[in-house]
């Protein structure tokens, strides 16, 4: 199980960071407004399981719901967690779909 303070928000490189071993789970961002586009998921491969992903992102979504930021995912990963997600739905801005 992740713990949300294991996650960090790096905002020199722009990224949510995990640290697992020696490896870092990231989500890459760029923040323009009061809107975050999640931009690349890269899980290191020695722990990408459908389980370790959507923890990590649940919790990055709740980082992110937090401090009232709309979401905007140009990732195609990120797009799919949240149509499984409905409950992030909201996070998205006013007209996107996906």
């Amino acid at each position: 199980m992740i713990d949300a303070a294991e996650i960090v928000d790096n905002e020199f490189l722009r990224q949510f960071e995990l640290k697992i071993d020696s490896h870092f789970a990231k989500i890459e961002y760029s923040l323009q407004d009061r809107k975050i586009f999640l931009t690349k998921l890269i899980i290191p491969e020695k722990v990408e399981d459908e389980e370790f992903k959507n923890q990590f992102l649940r919790l990055v979504f709740e980082n992110i719901k937090e401090r009232n930021l709309s979401v905007v995912p140009t990732s195609p990963e990120i797009a799919r967690f949240i149509r499984k997600n409905r409950q992030f739905k909201s996070l998205l801005p006013v007209g996107l779909r996906i």
